[in-house]
């Protein structure tokens, strides 16, 4: 048995699942511990990282804005997610790399060799539509990225179907 609650989940794996594959869908990868999260850092280029989390208003904005960024012209050179609450460890390695900005989930950063280029935290995500966080993530990629994008091709892209489920319905552990 593992008595490190700080590093245990938070929440329900299987009932946390559908907001992990969303983003799985469209070429995000998953960084579930720190050495992932260093390694993929080291690379020089544009890394996406986005902070999911269960919060069902910001975090299902989130979510859409960057599965329709992903869908632009030029993308990051790596999609990368960790999630807040689950996998606390590699979360909060990613935000050790975020300096001079407090902790936000959900939160989406773009980083250049390492380097915060652009964020967008909770307060930049609440009250605003999916569409609208997605225009202000492509105008980052349209600055720092020479990927060509899409992440995924248009015909898969069309055939996801967001999540929507309410933060507060996921049951917490311990």
């Amino acid at each position: 048995m593992n008595l490190n609650v700080h590093s245990q989940p938070m929440y329900d794996p299987p009932a946390v699942q559908p907001m992990r594959d969303e983003l799985k869908r469209v070429g995000v990868r998953e960084l579930l511990t720190p050495a992932d999260v260093d390694a993929v850092l080291k690379e020089k280029g544009t890394t996406l990282i986005v902070v999911n989390s269960v919060c069902g208003c910001a975090a299902g904005g989130a979510r859409p804005a960057v599965m329709l960024a992903l869908q632009h012209k030029v993308i990051p050179d790596q999609m990368t997610t960790v999630f807040a609450g689950m996998d606390r460890e590699a979360t909060e390695k990613a935000r050790s790399y975020f300096k001079g900005y407090p902790p936000s989930s959900p939160c989406i950063a773009l980083l250049k060799d390492g380097e915060v280029a652009a964020i967008v935290q909770r307060q930049d995500i609440e009250g605003r539509t999916p569409q609208q966080i997605a225009t202000a993530l492509t105008a980052v990629f349209d600055k720092h990225c020479t990927r060509p994008g899409p992440s995924i091709p248009r015909e898969e892209f069309e055939k996801i179907a967001p999540v929507h489920v309410c933060g507060s319905s996921i049951p917490r552990l311990g």
